[in-house]
């Protein structure tokens, strides 16, 4: 009807490569140059919803040249809470339950790890009525500079013994002793 297979070909791969922000003025532009009908072709082209498209024009005529200069694709603010910001004390609480299970390096005080697995600590916090995902522990990991050594669990467990400290979880340990309350 309006543009060849070819060119509709290369306008719907570049099209793919654009950001969401870009698809729709990309759209609005081309649905703009061809007048009357426009909207419904390059929608059907495209794949593109009529809705979207005519958001691009909107925006394509209300925005100033700093907004097209904007960096950000969505609002600021936008997605999903962090698990830290919609539970209160969930790093004091992890830093309690890791408390008596955390050994580090003599020679660096940077380094430090537990011999809890990750499932161990998700179960340590559910006893203080917290319920996180691995996927939460693992950045909590991170963010207070426990680092993964395969050695460091059989180093651990000797300190546990000669401690009277128990793993996670045991009989007599801190989790169990709650536990049973």
């Amino acid at each position: 009807m309006y543009y060849s297979s070819e060119i509709t070909a290369q306008m719907k791969k570049f099209y793919q490569s654009l950001s969401e922000k870009d698809r729709r003025r990309y759209a609005a532009i081309e649905a703009q140059k061809l007048g009357n009908g426009g909207i419904s072709y390059i929608s059907r082209i495209l794949r593109a919803d009529r809705n979207t498209i005519a958001k691009g024009i909107k925006e394509l005529k209300s925005e100033s040249d700093t907004t097209f200069n904007q960096q950000r694709i969505r609002r600021k603010g936008g997605g999903r809470k962090t698990s830290e910001s919609l539970l209160p004390g969930l790093n004091e609480t992890f830093l309690e339950v890791l408390k008596v299970y955390t050994a580090g390096s003599p020679m660096d005080e940077k380094i430090k790890w537990t011999n809890l697995t990750q499932k161990e600590i998700v179960e340590g916090l559910k006893v203080h009525g917290i319920t996180v995902s691995v996927t939460v522990i693992q950045k909590l990991l991170k963010k207070h500079g426990y680092i993964c050594n395969p050695h460091s669990a059989g180093l651990i467990k000797s300190v546990n013994n000669i401690s009277g400290r128990r793993p996670l979880g045991t009989e007599g340990s801190i989790a169990a002793h709650q536990l049973n309350r």
